[in-house]
């Protein structure tokens, strides 16, 4: 028989992915596949039906949980652990790798070690993704973000029981979250470790749920957060909020939170790590006779003395006028390219002392061109 197919794989999501990308990629499966939309196409009614067992598990917080932690078996005990030929996983075949005795103690019925399948478990991790200016990146700021995230139930405090009421330990498992499967061969008797089908893998049953978060013991909040934005701070870099992602199980500790920063391009600099750069237009005549020129910088305004005869394509560079790195006070520097602009539109006198400027150079000898011919000569 074919292996079943991954959960995951089936919706298209990763494995952290949240509960709303989870019910969103659902939604967008079933559509595609949906009978009434695909009618008489066995194929499709194969893929409906897979999307929807893929969704009662994934779209099921404790479900999930289980399946995340012992595959397709969670929900199939008679199936022996779904590995090769009714074993075990190889994990537990070993035993928890203790040695030889766990091996033949697996093989032959003895009593191995059991796992703990039911201790802390940290709460999931959230992400933000944030979009800031140039400026905001250069100078930091700080902003407010609203995030939706799960958090214990204030009615219950997380336990899942009604008030006055209380969970008690499951009697089938004895509270470890899993009971031991033991099944006969040829060869000798084979344990497996699944689950436990009365309590869900928890440990605890709980009689009487919380009529506000149903027994789950977490509740969906939207909580606005204040995010300080470091100046320096590039694109595609991320700050993490520790303990602002999910409350955990069992005491495990809180997940956080990772802010994913996007910055928007700037109009006329270019950041290169800490450095800017800026393309500076001038006219051919400042760059023949040189001339004091004022520089904008994300800062202030720089004068600056160009000299005479200043070529196309020439760089200069203002020191500390770049980026500032986010854990010290040093700054990168400002690199300015000159581009010489040529006049699209001229007066009959400009034109005339450009024409007189051109008869002058002829007056200096050869000039490139005449090179050139005198060169191919050769």
């Amino acid at each position: 028989m074919a292996s079943k197919r991954d959960y995951y794989e089936i919706l298209g999501v990763d494995k952290s992915a949240s509960e709303s990308e989870i019910k969103s990629a659902y939604r967008k499966q079933a559509k595609k596949y949906h009978p009434d939309l695909n009618t008489g196409d066995d194929k499709s009614a194969k893929s409906f039906k897979e999307v929807n067992e893929a969704y009662q598990v994934l779209g099921d917080e404790k479900k999930k949980a289980q399946y995340d932690q012992f595959g397709h078996a969670a929900f199939d005990p008679a199936s022996g652990g779904g590995g090769a030929g009714g074993f075990g996983g190889f994990e537990d075949i070993m035993g928890g790798m203790g040695g030889f005795g766990d091996i033949f103690d697996s093989f032959f019925g003895g009593g191995g070690r059991q796992r703990n399948y039911n201790g802390p478990v940290r709460g999931s991790d959230l992400r933000y993704n944030m979009e800031i200016s140039f400026e905001e990146s250069a100078f930091g700021v700080k902003k407010d973000v609203q995030i939706r995230r799960k958090e214990n139930c204030s009615e219950c405090k997380g336990s899942g029981a009604a008030k006055g009421t209380k969970k008690h330990t499951c009697l089938t498992c004895g509270g470890q979250g899993q009971v031991r499967q033991q099944r006969n061969s040829v060869i000798g008797s084979f344990v497996n470790v699944v689950p436990c089908s009365d309590c869900k893998g928890t440990g605890e049953i709980i009689d009487t749920p919380c009529k506000v978060c149903r027994g789950q013991g977490k509740v969906q909040k939207t909580r606005t957060i204040s995010v300080n934005i470091p100046a320096g701070i590039d694109n595609g870099q991320a700050i993490t909020l520790r303990g602002e992602g999910e409350p955990g199980e069992k005491g495990g500790g809180t997940g956080d939170l990772q802010i994913a920063i996007y910055v928007k391009p700037h109009k006329y600099f270019k950041r290169d790590g800490y450095h800017l750069y800026l393309d500076m237009p001038i006219t051919f005549v400042d760059a023949c006779l040189g001339k004091e020129i004022e520089i904008p910088t994300l800062y202030d305004k720089v004068k600056y003395r160009i000299p005479d005869g200043t070529q196309t394509g020439t760089t200069f560079r203002l020191r500390k006028k770049g980026m500032k790195h986010i854990r010290s006070e040093v700054y990168g520097d400002l690199y300015i390219k000159v581009a010489i602009e040529t006049p699209k539109k001229l007066s009959d006198k400009q034109k005339t002392l450009l024409k007189e400027y051109q008869e002058l150079e002829k007056t200096k000898g050869k000039n490139f061109f005449d090179t050139v011919k005198d060169s191919i000569k050769q």
